[in-house]
């Protein structure tokens, strides 16, 4: 067989599939989190969140609410060198993004049932 036969047969073939899993996957919220900030993100936005007395103070002067921390979160990027990802049973994530074009760093908690803004700061 030819090569471009069986170029034609791989082509028509994985067309057939992807056609196939758009159908089934179609209005489903299918992720595929295999990085590890997407993993973290998602592991932490998953759970309740509680507040530092500090992170509470500085979240209310900048008026933000909370569905604001968690979107931050979400699609923020984590620092893991300066993470302490080794500890047990919780382990501490420093977490950067954006917000109104100024930096925003959060420092978050995440242990089994629930995460925890230890910190939040804003720079100008």
């Amino acid at each position: 067989m030819k090569f471009i036969h069986r170029l034609g047969y791989y082509l028509g073939g994985l067309s057939i599939g992807i056609v196939i899993l758009l159908f089934f996957l179609n209005g489903k919220e299918a992720s595929c989190d295999y990085g590890p900030n997407a993993r973290t993100v998602k592991n932490i936005t998953l759970k309740t969140f509680n507040y530092s007395e500090d992170a509470l103070t500085a979240i209310t002067q900048n008026a933000i609410d909370t569905s604001t921390v968690r979107e931050l979160i979400k699609y923020g990027s984590v620092d893991f060198s300066e993470s302490d990802t080794k500890s047990k049973p919780c382990k501490t994530y420093k977490i950067n993004n954006t917000y109104k074009n100024r930096d925003v760093t959060l420092k978050v908690k995440n242990c089994v049932e629930a995460a925890t803004i230890l910190d939040f700061k804003i720079k100008s």
